[in-house]
């Protein structure tokens, strides 16, 4: 059986994979586990600079939970999943690094709501993308009636979750669900070459910047200034900061180390 989770270090951007193309790569409760773990080692991997998730096939992204393994639990072990797949989201959010989710086809409840919580979405032409769970009787619980509102504004994320509407890829860009929708066939050669632009620049950086925006972003003006100050004291003892100093005045393209 082929591996559930793929991942590959393409010099320093790490290319995540669900494999469950035979079941739209929907969410069952092994692929949560083993995303959770992978998560958990990137977190800590200085390796890698930038990640992008996307989904096996070209038919989907992620599907979502996997319906047919839902069925089978108990009320307490759907609570323990619901947990589980907040809290993995939640982790993949917090990474240090960049996050880049390459939507390739359905994205739908849990497969938009792991997009959401991505730094940046890029879209295959055939990508559609919904909160689709007020038509299965349940609403999103892994995030997604907090991130979209955050996302795209309450008015149009109430207007998508009481609706279930699913919104094709050119949608997406329009209402800022998406940053981009990349050339047919062309989505993860997208993902790459933002990855590249992302990861000239340097490390501890990118991570206090995402941190302010993040973090700043959830509190009033005065507090997020006080945010963005402290981030960039972080910065301010780092050889990054000596190294980019450096390479601008000798004309050349500064190489970071993270450190």
């Amino acid at each position: 059986m082929s591996d559930i989770i793929l991942s590959e270090n393409r010099d320093g951007v790490l290319l995540v994979t669900l494999n469950r193309p035979e079941s739209m790569n929907s969410l069952n409760r092994e692929l949560l586990r083993r995303l959770n773990q992978l998560v958990s080692e990137v977190g800590v991997d200085r390796t890698v600079r930038v990640v992008i998730i996307t989904g096996a096939g070209a038919k989907a992204f992620c599907s979502g939970a996997d319906l047919k393994e839902r069925a089978t639990m108990t009320p307490l072990e759907v609570k323990q999943y619901i947990q589980m797949i907040r809290n993995t989201f939640t982790m993949v959010e917090n990474l240090p690094q960049p996050v880049i989710a390459a939507v390739n086809g359905f994205a739908f409840g849990g497969g938009t709501e792991l997009a959401l919580a991505s730094d940046i979405r890029i879209a295959a032409p055939n990508a559609v993308m919904g909160l689709t769970e007020t038509s299965l009787g349940i609403i999103p619980g892994a995030g997604g009636t907090q991130r979209l509102v955050r996302l795209i504004g309450k008015g149009k994320a109430k207007e998508m979750i009481f609706t279930a509407h699913r919104a094709k890829a050119d949608e997406a860009l329009a209402i800022g669900l998406v940053n981009r929708v990349a050339p047919e066939g062309g989505l993860i050669d997208a993902a790459m070459e933002m990855a590249a632009r992302i990861k000239k620049n340097a490390p501890i950086a990118l991570e206090m910047a995402k941190y302010a925006i993040n973090y700043g972003s959830e509190v009033d003006l005065g507090t997020g200034l006080a945010i963005e100050s402290n981030c960039y004291a972080v910065t301010i003892p780092t050889k990054d900061r000596i190294e980019g100093l450096t390479a601008f005045r000798e004309k050349r393209p500064p190489v970071y180390t993270g450190e």
